[in-house]
C-alpha cells in the first residue's frame, strides 16, 4: 500500500507533445486509482534545435535535469519504482526505471536523424527492468525489445468525450500540429480534388460542396500559409489553430469525418479519439505503430488507402449507418476501465515486487 512518507512510483514525464501530456496523465491517474502515491516529474521544454539529433538531446538533458529534482528532493525516501515517458526521457537517467513509450528511435530516428540516441536507446532497454510500449506495434525496429519477457503493454485510453451533436455539422476535421508529417498537404488536395468533382455543384448537400468545410486544427492560418500549404481565404477550409483538449474533442463531437494522411503514424491517439467521439476515419495507410489503421479497416475499408479524395467521397456520400456503434465495440480495449485493470492487476504488482 501507499506510503505517507514517500512515492510508490516516480513518473518522469516528458510531455514534448499534447499526445504524450495527455497519455502521462493517463497512466498518472490510474496509478492513483490502483492505490499508488505517485510523483511527477514534469520536463521544462528546451529551445527549438535545428536537427533532431539535437533536439532529443536537449529533450533528454531536461528529462534528466527534472528527474534529478524530484530524486534529490526524495533523497531520504526514495520513491520505490520510476516510470520514465518515453525512451529520449530515459537516456541520460540518474537511475534505472521501466520505460513507457508509444515509438523507438530505432524506428522513428533512421539514419543520421538517430546516430547517438540509437545506440544508447539498445542499451536503455536492456538496462530497464520492465517495458511498457503503448501497443505490440511500438516494438518495431528492435529485435532486443520485443523478445523481452518482461514487456507488458499498455495502451493509452480514449473515450467518448461527451455526447455527439445532435447534428453534424462539419463535413471533415484534420489535425495538423507537425503539418508535414501528418501530411496535410496530401489532405489538402484531396479536399481540393473532391470539391471540384461533380459534388461540389449541390453546395450544403453533404458531398464536400460549397457549403461544406475541412476544419484544421493545431496550426494557425499564418503558419500553414508560409509554409505554402494554404492560401488566404480558401474557400471551404477553415483553420482554428491550437486548441484545448476539450474544445478540440467537441469539433469531433460535430464533425462527419477525420481526414488524415500521415507519413509515420508513431500511435495516432487523435485518430482513436475521434473515433470515439463518432467520426468516421478516413486516411491512407502509414508505416509505425499505427494503432488505429487496422481499426479503421475492420470498421469501413473503402475508407482506407491512397485515393483520399475517393475515400472522402464515400464518407461523405456513403457513410455506414452502423459505423460508430461498431467503433465503440472495437475500442473496448482501449477504454480506461481495461487500462485501469492493466495497471491494477498487472503493472503495479509487477513495479513494486
Amino acid at each position: 500500500m501507499p506510503r505517507a512518507h514517500a512515492a510508490d512510483v516516480l513518473l518522469v514525464s516528458l510531455g514534448s507533445t499534447a499526445g504524450l501530456r495527455r497519455a502521462d496523465d493517463e497512466l498518472q491517474d490510474s496509478l492513483r486509482r490502483a492505490g499508488a502515491h505517485v510523483a511527477i516529474a514534469r520536463v521544462f521544454p528546451p529551445e527549438p534545435a535545428p536537427t533532431m539529433m539535437l533536439t532529443d538531446l536537449a529533450w533528454a538533458s531536461a528529462a534528466r535535469r527534472a528527474a534529478g529534482e524530484i530524486i534529490e528532493q526524495q533523497r531520504s525516501s526514495p520513491a520505490r519504482a520510476v516510470i520514465y515517458s518515453t525512451t529520449t526521457a530515459a537516456l541520460f537517467w540518474h537511475r534505472a526505471g521501466a520505460i513507457r513509450f508509444d515509438a523507438l528511435a530505432a524506428g522513428n530516428r533512421r539514419g543520421r536523424h538517430g546516430l547517438w540516441q540509437r545506440p544508447l536507446e539498445r542499451r536503455r532497454l536492456r538496462q530497464a527492468p520492465l517495458l511498457l510500449p503503448w501497443s505490440d506495434g511500438s516494438l518495431e525496429g528492435s529485435r532486443a525489445a520485443a523478445a523481452r519477457d518482461h514487456t507488458l503493454v499498455l495502451p493509452v485510453p480514449v473515450a467518448p468525450s461527451g455526447a455527439p451533436a445532435e447534428q453534424r455539422d462539419i463535413a471533415a476535421v484534420t489535425y495538423a500540429a507537425n503539418p508535414s508529417k501528418k501530411g496535410l498537404d496530401r489532405v489538402l488536395a484531396a479536399w481540393r480534388q473532391l470539391r471540384a468533382g461533380p459534388s461540389a455543384r449541390g453546395a450544403g448537400d453533404g458531398r464536400g460542396g460549397d457549403g461544406e468545410e475541412l476544419v484544421i486544427a493545431g496550426a494557425s492560418a499564418a503558419q500553414l500559409e508560409l509554409a505554402g500549404l494554404l492560401t488566404a481565404g480558401e474557400p471551404g477550409v477553415r483553420v482554428l489553430g491550437a486548441l484545448t483538449s476539450d474544445d478540440f474533442r467537441a469539433l469531433l463531437r460535430r464533425a462527419r469525418v477525420f481526414v488524415c494522411a500521415p507519413r509515420r503514424e508513431d500511435y495516432g491517439i487523435v485518430q482513436l479519439e475521434a473515433l470515439a467521439d463518432g467520426c468516421q476515419l478516413v486516411t491512407t495507410p502509414a508505416p509505425g505503430p499505427y494503432a488505429a489503421l487496422p481499426i479503421a479497416r475492420e470498421l469501413d475499408a473503402r475508407l482506407v488507402g491512397d485515393d483520399l479524395a475517393g475515400a472522402l467521397r464515400v464518407a461523405l456520400e456513403q457513410p455506414l449507418a452502423d459505423y460508430a456503434a461498431r467503433a465503440r465495440v472495437a475500442l473496448a480495449p482501449f477504454t480506461r476501465e481495461a487500462a485501469d485493470r492493466v495497471v491494477a492487476e498487472r503493472l503495479l504488482p509487477r513495479l513494486l515486487a
